[in-house]
């Protein structure tokens, strides 16, 4: 899609949540975005009984901390205002007495979109 398109997270295409873990999708111009909030105390391991996670994330830290520890041992804090990029192979968890908001763009723009800024 060329255009413009807004959604907001107030109407998901797709809703889960558990005890500690809340997330929330909308698809929007060939993007899909994931709206997590992780409760304190979430931890991707634990979770999900996984060794780590095998997917890749490009999101933006809305509230909250969260720590990354990769398989490697690198570890990163990101905090709010933050863009995380994440390859897979991680685990996360939140840190401190806040929830978490992790707005993850999962999937790239539709074919055919511009590549870079256009300018005047």
């Amino acid at each position: 899609m060329l255009g413009v398109e807004a959604r907001a997270f107030t109407e998901p295409d797709e809703r889960m949540e558990s005890e500690k873990l809340r997330a929330e999708r909308i698809d929007a111009g060939g993007v899909r975005v994931w709206r997590y909030t992780f409760a304190p105390g979430w931890r991707f391991t634990e979770h999900f009984d996984a060794e780590g996670c095998p997917s890749p994330h490009a999101a933006y830290i809305a509230a909250g901390r969260l720590r990354v520890v990769m398989d490697d041992g690198t570890e990163v804090e990101g905090t709010p205002g933050e863009v995380m990029v994440i390859a897979p192979g991680h685990d996360a968890w939140t840190v401190g007495d806040d929830p978490c908001v992790f707005i993850d763009f999962e999937e790239s723009l539709a074919a055919g979109w511009p590549s870079g800024p256009r300018r005047p």
